[in-house]
């Protein structure tokens, strides 16, 4: 199967994970597993981000699984090169619409958060490596970004079951080890500084996941056609983003 599919998934797995760190989910998370409030738990922190971790990784090698099965079925099907990538065009055309808001959909979609009651009831490792699961599962909690549906979409595509997980293992990681961003907060003064700082970098995380859709749809299209198509997807988009009526101010 064409390189192209597994690089850009990848890239667009790395970067949507990353946005996710800005959920709700995600920044509770930031707060809730600290230094700070592992100490006052009695747990110790890096442990309890270690078992976090672990989780994100399991739970990406899940939705990869899942991912992986249905790419099984896609190599069956014994599709040309061209009309899978075409398909992956078209999808990323989607996704990155719906980040700029052009769809009407407003993100994040699918509004649930972990059950923080967790905290309370459960040994570290279990909050830890079960909080990880879900928010490496990608679509168990919110969803910041149409990127993760493009994740799995070109998880399919690739007609290759260990590249579909890998691509999940990849986002898992990512998301899971996003709890060390809380590293520094070793006191309230801290822990309001790490806020600070994502609450600066959320406008850049918002921008950053729908473009990197924008040029795997560039990419495909140019792949898949011609690459004046690919120029044609990019032109587009960028003059969309001149129009404030679109939505595409990347706020956070």
């Amino acid at each position: 199967m064409s390189a192209a599919l597994l690089i850009l998934a990848l890239a667009v797995a790395v970067v949507s994970a990353i946005r996710g760190v800005w959920s709700p989910c995600g920044l509770s998370m930031l707060s809730s597993i600290t230094p700070m409030t592992e100490s006052g738990r009695g747990n110790r922190f890096d442990v309890t981000a270690t078992w976090f971790v672990i989780g994100g990784i399991t739970g990406g090698l899940c939705i990869g699984a899942l991912a992986g099965l249905a790419a099984a079925g896609v190599a069956l099907l014994d599709l040309p090169t061209s009309t899978l990538l075409a398909v992956g065009a078209a999808a990323a055309v989607v996704t990155a619409s719906i980040d700029m808001g052009l769809l009407g959909i407003d993100l994040p979609i699918f509004k649930r958060q972990v059950n923080d009651a967790w905290l309370r009831r459960y040994r570290s490792w279990v909050y830890g490596a079960g909080f990880g699961w879900q928010i490496g599962f990608g679509v168990a909690t919110y969803i910041m970004t149409a990127g993760v549906l493009l994740t799995i979409a070109l998880a399919v595509l690739t007609a290759s079951p260990l590249q579909a997980v890998a691509i999940g293992a990849t986002f898992g990681l990512v998301r899971g080890a996003a709890v060390f961003v809380g590293r520094p907060a070793t006191s309230p003064a801290a822990l309001a500084m790490v806020h600070a700082r994502l609450d600066a970098a959320a406008p850049i995380s918002r921008a950053a996941a729908a473009w990197v859709q924008v040029l795997a749809a560039a990419v495909l299209a140019s792949l898949a056609w011609h690459p004046l198509a690919g120029a044609a997807v990019l032109v587009t988009a960028l003059a969309l983003t001149r129009r404030p009526s679109t939505g595409l101010a990347f706020r956070s």
